[in-house]
């Protein structure tokens, strides 16, 4: 027998109402509850009105709608694109305050349908604003995320069981001691011909035991980091990017910011963290290697490897080591931070997450380029 109280049930009731302005102006007021049982038939409804008037301006009113989810979300986002497809003006009105933070997770310019065209070249002066504009937003961007960076790990130093330490270890396995085989063979190569190119010349004045000085200074000064640091960008900053740019193509980093959960907290202070600690024993591993590539290349001209390493040891001193470490710290520090930003940042689209990885490696080296110069010019004006 059939329970009437189910027959007597009414299903949430939502309309909306399209009225007309002059000219060129349309407001839709949108009543009850927008979700996923109603907002196919406003959907048809608010889309119909739009294409055939084909207003310049429209005004929706929110301010009876008792409860939106995601479903009437995506209505919004659709009236919203109206204005990036004809240049309308489109105002939400009287939406609630949860119903607002929801929205403005959605970037209607993401969910553009139509095929990606070449943009033609606008006039110098819009190209240089343009390129103005970008560098402007990027570097504001970058202020802010160093700034919740911090903060996060000053909270991380001050509660370190708030850390998702079981990250952080895989994150330091995957980032260091997976990274051993690529970093070893490149440090030794560059040890091996940078000794075996400076010991053609040195030759000719009998002076090849002085390459060990070389290239045991180059390494452990400026090489051993810069390219330890080189190598940490191109293989962990463009998998962290990856990684959190998957997550924001599959709305996980939305879920987590509509739970309440700060991303830059739960994903990527783990990965700083195993970056940091990580970078400092890599370069220190990268310097040995490139110290011993340069050696083969005086035990091949009859020099013994003491002699080699004793000439190495009284060429290098404690602060030379001090430095480069200081470096590879720093160096650590952005090659996270910046993979995770790019992540962070990933737009929707097949080639979204593609594009982050690869802003991360290009912003990361162009950055630790910048940084070492500045370095070296600290450390020449304080005699280091």
């Amino acid at each position: 027998m059939k329970n009437p109280s189910l027959n007597n049930k009414k299903e949430p009731a939502a309309s909306i109402r399209v009225e007309g302005q002059e000219p060129g102006g349309l407001t839709l007021t949108i009543e009850g509850r927008l979700d996923s049982n109603t907002t196919a038939k406003l959907w048809h409804e608010a889309t119909d009105a739009i294409s055939k008037m084909s207003p310049s301006r429209i005004l929706v009113d929110a301010s009876k709608m008792d409860y939106c989810d995601v479903s009437g979300i995506g209505l919004l986002v659709e009236i919203l694109r109206h204005k990036q497809r004809t240049g309308a003006e489109v105002e939400i009105r009287g939406l609630q305050a949860r119903s607002q933070r929801l929205l403005q997770l959605f970037d209607p310019l993401e969910f553009d349908e139509g095929p990606r065209r070449k943009e033609r070249p606008g006039r110098l002066p819009e190209e240089v604003g343009r390129s103005v504009f970008r560098i402007w937003q990027d570097t504001r961007d970058l202020v802010v995320f160093v700034g919740e960076l911090t903060f996060s790990l000053g909270l991380a130093l001050r509660h370190p069981g708030r850390v998702r330490w079981k990250d952080a270890f895989l994150a330091g396995e995957a980032t260091g001691v997976n990274a051993l085989p690529i970093v070893a063979l490149v440090s030794f190569l560059v040890g091996l011909i940078m000794a075996f190119q400076a010991v053609i010349p040195m030759r000719r004045f009998g002076a090849e035991i002085f390459v060990a000085d070389l290239v045991g200074l180059a390494m452990v000064r400026e090489l051993g980091p810069l390219m330890t640091a080189i190598v940490l960008t191109g293989r962990s900053g463009s998998a962290f990017a990856a990684e959190l740019g998957t997550m924001k193509v599959n709305e996980e980093i939305d879920a987590l910011n509509t739970m309440g959960l700060d991303p830059v907290r739960f994903l990527v202070v783990s990965r700083v963290l195993a970056a940091l600690a990580m970078t400092p024993l890599l370069t220190v591993f990268a310097d040995f290697i490139g110290v011993m590539g340069g050696s083969l290349v005086l035990r091949s001209l009859g020099y013994p490897f003491i002699t080699y390493f004793n000439q190495f040891a009284s060429a290098v001193d404690q602060s030379d080591l001090v430095g480069g470490l200081v470096k590879s710290v720093v160096f650590g520090i952005m090659v996270a931070g910046i993979g995770c930003l790019r992540g962070l940042q990933t737009r929707t689209g097949p080639a979204a997450v593609g594009e982050s990885a690869t802003r991360a490696v290009v912003s990361g080296i162009i950055l630790i380029v910048i940084v070492d110069g500045i370095f070296s010019a600290v450390y020449y004006y304080l005699g280091v």
